[in-house]
């Protein structure tokens, strides 16, 4: 058996990857203290098992769909994008990798689980292209979910990541624990003013290293305006095409649904409605009462 190698914590998603060394402060709506990154609360662990990265992190209610005892499908992208982000530099480094598009696919409504792991794998990289696969299981080894993730090289070669960040990956970083201690839209500050509508905020501990909103987070307001057109449904499916950063925000979610199938615009609100993510969602069947 492979030895595992722990790994730095590093948060990729959407267009750029974060490397998380400096810890920050902010205040929640609700006045409880906050520190770090939103993503770092999520408790997901990773380490490279040969040509593998391994990740795992343990359930608790915080992720759960609200009235369900579902986990969001969005955690699963977050870790998807994470685990595939770590392949991502071993093969485009010093490239800066950009995310084209990740889907997941839920077997069925994640109920009853005490944790979750992940394994990514390379399916195929072209010259500048990446496909990585990340099975998703429970800890009886049962099959949750598929994820599939693409990413590119920037277009422009001359933008190259930092030597702080590729000389890390070989680095063993320890980091506190931490969990989610409010529910997770409520963390990012994710709000539903009407149904089929989700905002979220540009905050500080929501963003990657290029300033711009976390494509994790992007995930969650995806779900949020998807679900609240189905309340006490939770997502078999959620496919995000990613078109361009929200660089100021707040990302507005705008979603429309027949018969369970979803289509959800996410624009920048503040950067004149500019598209920047189109995604497709499909439901499970609402959760039955009790």
């Amino acid at each position: 058996m492979e030895k595992a190698q722990r790994l730095p914590q590093y948060v990729l998603s959407s267009k750029h990857v974060l490397l998380e060394t400096d810890r920050m402060t902010t205040t929640s709506s609700d006045g409880r203290r906050q520190d770090g990154h939103i993503l770092r609360e999520l408790g997901f662990e990773t380490s490279r098992v040969g040509d593998e990265i391994h990740g795992s992190a343990a359930v608790v209610p915080e992720m759960f769909v609200p009235g369900t005892s579902s986990v969001r499908a969005s955690i699963l992208a977050t870790w998807t994008d994470v685990v595939a982000g770590y392949l991502v530099l071993e093969f485009l480094a010093p490239r800066v990798p950009v995310t084209l598009d990740l889907d997941i696919h839920v077997h069925e409504p994640l109920r009853e689980l005490e944790r979750i792991s992940a394994v990514g794998r390379l399916v195929k990289k072209g010259r500048s292209v990446a496909v990585i696969d990340v099975d998703l299981t429970g800890s009886d080894g049962r099959s949750l979910a598929v994820g599939v993730a693409s990413f590119m090289a920037a277009p422009d070669p001359s933008v190259l990541m930092p030597p702080e960040l590729t000389d890390a990956m070989d680095l063993p970083v320890a980091l506190p624990h931490q969990r989610l201690s409010v529910p997770f839209a409520r963390r990012a500050r994710c709000e539903v003013p009407r149904p089929g509508v989700a905002r979220l905020p540009r905050s500080e501990d929501a963003l990657n290293a290029a300033q711009t909103v976390n494509g994790g987070l992007i995930a969650l307001a995806v779900e949020e305006a998807a679900l609240s057109l189905s309340p006490g449904a939770t997502l078999s499916l959620l496919a995000l095409r990613y078109l361009r950063p929200v660089r100021i925000g707040p990302a507005v979610a705008t979603a429309t649904a027949q018969a369970g199938l979803g289509r959800v615009e996410v624009r920048d609100a503040g950067d004149g409605d500019r598209l920047s993510v189109y995604a497709t969602t499909r439901t499970f069947p609402a959760q039955p009462p009790g």
